[in-house]
């Protein structure tokens, strides 16, 4: 129980630093599962894997199911980078 609350603390404190500073778009994105909208790291360590050479972060494992059903419908819910200003 303990354990829970402490990484419920944690995920919270973590989400409103990004939010709360000047964070990127992308990072304030990543903040948030793009399958299930819970935020990363409330269940544990992010799943993280490599789709089409770009980094994807998931809530957890399970989400990847989902994620592999339409990639492209999560994909289009993650910040892609912007491009460099010339």
């Amino acid at each position: 129980m303990k354990t829970t609350a402490i990484l419920t603390l944690a995920a919270g404190l973590f989400a409103g630093v990004l939010l709360s500073t000047g964070c990127s778009k992308e990072a304030k994105a990543e903040a948030v599962c793009p399958v299930s909208g819970e935020k990363l790291g409330s269940m544990g360590e992010p799943f993280v894997f490599e789709y089409k050479g770009q980094k994807i972060k998931l809530c957890c494992d399970g989400c990847k199911k989902d994620f592999d059903k339409d990639p492209e419908k999560y994909l289009s819910k993650i910040a892609k980078p912007a491009a460099p200003a010339k």
